[in-house]
């Protein structure tokens, strides 16, 4: 069964292209000539049985899941049941090379994968892309594709989120199967698999990974617009550092991105690059502040789910996806934090080219949450546990934890490229938490351009680089005894609540403050930060995250309505508010304007 939820349409999703959704190449960070889409109408079927199906129960819009409006199925798939999809498609004259390799974005959570009946391969985790050779299973004519889905959604230990079966409150619907954009690229024999790209001020240094051994040869040229601006050579597998003559360096204020040009053998990709760095240092009163580019740089962000009303996790459309970072931008905010979820590479993409700050919140799993432990806290910031204790935290399964640590390794160098990127957040509230100060350690030495916030909210062991408070139910002060040298952020506060029915998923409203009208809430959201958020900035406050970005489901406290065709608080008036955050306080960091 289905949430008892109200038909919400965003306008991108109304004017959806069912025959060819989301068509936009899915890897800006990696993109070569060769692409073939196969988004758009796949037949589908609900089985007790993993067995290969013959027989289905209709057409489904992938990479919508089938429990999304715009999937054109509105099914739940339960814990035990397999989906199964499949589709034709012929391959064009001429696109194949030396090798076919079949991508999928993500699939939610276990698949199977046949090509013309061939097993050509089974994956496992609900937010990372992945590939597979088919080159030999290939028919000259007709392809057959089939995938076979399972997901035991909150009833596993795995990663998933706030999808919960039974929703509600803070935790949404859950959704199952393909989620993002499945294509086909064609490659030589040897081809560039990955680019670990590390920018600085005046340098890109960079490591190209590809196929088969030995490595081979490589040139690389920066590209400003069609000019190359710096040229390499180098060894694939080997360091290749490249000096920027007259760099521009990339910020919020002024995003500037080089293209990069990779060719390594017979196999070119284009990528981009943007030169920046973070870091902490303390001010003139001696105060840990978060830098770009040298200079302190005050991150005023906002909570963003990434859900929406018509496709859950998948937006309807790339320009949904422009439209929600640019008007955050637009109200003054310089960061997002993406909060529990993976997004598509596009979504990072567009946060490169605008110039918005992203803090990546790992997905959390593990076991079923003891409700002390992840909500008790709220009301009694005292209360710090130790995660050592992992049962405690829901995370007794050793496996769990261990397939969670290779996760969180497989998001770093996921999202290692994207130039917005600035800060890593393994747990939040103690979902799924355990052993955060190693945790931080471990992806520290991974990637040590950027910060970690290793225990967002509660359950603070003492280690990362911020002291991270979420405050809804009292005055936010600074706090007077602080680790030495670690940022403070206010990394969830807020939650301001107004109900608009009919541009709200449910006749629920959830919130920590509920107000009825439009000018109460923008008195409250006024009041708060000029009261309690902007005299703490003054004391050392250095990054806040403003909860949130839209409604999603019963969370009515939303700067936008969950179809996004409301802003319940005046353009102009968040502006002045955020304004005041940045620039009275002298941390605006115009760093690089």
């Amino acid at each position: 069964m289905m949430p008892d939820h109200r038909r919400l349409l965003t306008r991108w999703g109304r004017s959806l292209d069912a025959e060819h959704p989301l068509p936009e190449y899915p890897r800006p960070q990696l993109q070569r000539e060769s692409y073939l889409n196969l988004n758009g109408r796949w037949d589908y079927a609900f089985r007790i049985s993993d067995r290969l199906s013959t027989a289905w129960d209709g057409q489904i819009v992938v990479p919508f899941s089938p429990e999304t409006e715009l999937s054109g199925v509105g099914r739940q798939l339960q814990p035990g049941e397999y989906l199964h999809y499949h589709r034709t498609w012929v391959m064009p004259d001429g696109f194949v090379d030396r090798h076919v390799l079949l991508h999928f974005g993500a699939v939610d959570q276990w698949c199977r994968v046949f090509v013309n009946g061939h097993l050509v391969g089974e994956h496992e985790g609900g937010y990372w892309p992945f590939s597979f050779v088919i080159t030999e299973h290939l028919e000259t004519d007709e392809n057959h594709l089939h995938v076979i889905v399972q997901d035991p959604s909150d009833s596993g230990v795995g990663a998933r989120g706030k999808q919960k079966l039974q929703p509600g409150g803070i935790w949404y619907t859950a959704q199952s199967g393909i989620w993002q954009t499945v294509w086909l690229e064609s490659v030589p024999q040897t081809y560039v698999t990955r680019l670990q790209i590390e920018p600085d001020l005046d340098r890109v240094d960079l490591v190209i990974h590809t196929s088969g051994e030995p490595g081979p040869s490589c040139d690389v040229d920066v590209l400003d617009g069609d000019t190359v601006v710096a040229r390499a050579q180098g060894t694939a597998g080997s360091l290749i550092r490249i000096p920027v003559p007259d760099p521009r360096p990339w910020s919020p204020e002024n995003p500037f991105l080089y293209d990069l040009r990779v060719r390594a053998g017979t196999d070119e990709v284009r990528s981009y690059v943007g030169l920046r760095r973070f870091g902490v240092a303390p001010d003139g009163d001696g105060v840990p502040r978060l830098q770009l580019n040298g200079q302190p740089y005050f991150h005023a962000g906002v909570l963003d789910q990434g859900y929406w009303p018509d496709g859950l996790y998948t937006a309807p459309s790339d320009e949904a996806f422009v439209h929600d970072i640019a008007t955050m931008k637009d109200l003054g905010f310089t960061m997002l934090r993406k909060h529990i979820k993976i997004e598509p590479l596009r979504w990072y993409y567009h946060c490169d080219r605008l110039g918005m700050l992203v803090w990546q919140d790992m997905v959390n799993g593990g076991g079923a949450y003891h409700r002390p432990v992840v909500e008790v806290p709220a009301l009694t910031p005292s209360m710090r546990l130790k995660d050592k204790h992992h049962r405690l935290f829901a995370r007794d399964d050793a496996h769990g934890r261990e397939q969670w640590l290779a996760e969180t390794a497989r998001t770093v160098d996921l999202l290692r490229n994207c130039v917005s990127v600035a800060v890593w957040v393994p747990f939040n509230e103690g979902w799924g938490q355990f052993d955060a100060n190693a945790v931080a350690e471990r992806i520290k030495r991974s990637d040590p351009s950027r910060e970690v916030d290793h225990a967002s909210g509660w359950h603070d062991q003492g280690g990362g680089d911020f002291t991270s408070l979420h405050v809804y139910f009292r005055p936010f002060r600074v706090p007077r005894r602080r680790a030495g040298g670690r940022v403070v952020a206010l990394s969830e506060y807020g939650g301001y609540s107004l109900h608009i029915n009919d541009h709200s998923s449910t006749a629920k409203a959830f919130g920590y403050r509920r107000f009825g009208t439009a000018e109460q809430l923008l008195d409250a959201f006024r009041s708060l930060h000029t009261g309690q958020i902007l005299p703490a900035v003054r004391r050392g406050l250095s990054a806040t995250v403003y909860t949130q970005l839209s409604d999603v489901e019963d969370e009515t406290n939303g700067l936008l309505t969950f179809d996004r065709r409301i802003l319940k608080i005046p353009a102009d008036d968040v502006r002045a508010v955020i304004g005041r955050l940045r620039l009275e306080t002298g941390l605006s960091g115009a760093a690089g304007a």
